[in-house]
């Protein structure tokens, strides 16, 4: 899996949220950059899962030498155990891959619901929705960028949405620098809520864009909000709240 130093790290949720970026993010028409795209699939077997495997798409920006300057992966939807094991088995193959530790730019769309602590958002200037970036690791050059455009989460902020959890985790352990975006999106499937979310999409692909030396096309974004009301999903979750 050879990837390049910069890579934004997308894990696909049950909304369909994230994806999309893929398709939005492209090289600059007056740059020499070309695009790579591949799959890839990892056994989980050492973890004691074999009917399953982590997989998922890569898509590389490469220069006119060959060189990979950035890139786009995007990680299967699981559910545990096998999310923490899938994420750390890419993790483990992107860090080793490169002659240089990896810069990973990681945004996630979680619901006001599943984010406790203080209840004054902290946005991105300027913005009208509500993005974190949480700095993890070694500080490096993009990192360092992207934090100056946006607040950092306050103190008290509990996470309560198991992905970003885990992905949280396992950074931290592998000591990879690391910015996470963290927008919040509201509960709400009414259709100001489905605009918000595509504000949060927009702010965070932008500001990819705009540090990767990539271009963000807003009209590729084509998501729609997904069912998810307590009817429509299996029934021993509704024991669960």
């Amino acid at each position: 899996m050879k990837v390049a130093s910069k890579i934004i790290f997308l894990l696909k949720d049950p909304e369909g949220l994230i994806a999309p970026i893929v398709n939005a993010l492209h090289f600059n028409p007056n740059s020499s950059l070309r695009r790579l795209d591949e799959s890839f699939e990892l056994s989980l077997e050492h973890y004691g899962i074999k009917e399953k495997k982590a997989r998922g798409e890569l898509v590389h920006f490469l220069d006119d030498k060959g060189n990979y300057q950035v890139s786009v992966l995007l990680l299967q939807n699981y559910e545990p155990p096998s999310l923490v094991c899938a994420i750390n088995e890419v993790l483990a193959h992107v860090s080793g891959e490169t002659s240089t530790v990896p810069t990973l730019l990681a945004p996630f769309v979680v619901e006001s619901s599943k984010l406790k602590g203080d209840n004054k958002t902290s946005a991105a200037s300027g913005s009208k929705v509500s993005l974190y970036g949480l700095q993890i690791g070694p500080e490096t050059n993009i990192t360092q960028a992207m934090t100056a455009r946006i607040k950092k989460p306050p103190a008290s902020l509990q996470i309560h949405y198991e992905p970003l959890a885990c992905f949280l985790q396992l950074v931290r352990v592998l000591k990879l620098p690391t910015l996470i975006l963290i927008g919040q999106g509201s509960t709400s499937h009414s259709d100001k809520s489905s605009e918000g979310k595509l504000e949060i999409l927009y702010e965070i692909g932008e500001l990819l864009a705009n540090n990767t030396g990539l271009c963000f096309l807003r009209d590729k974004i084509l998501w729609k909000p997904t069912e998810t009301s307590k009817d429509a999903r299996e029934p021993w979750r509704a024991l669960y709240g």
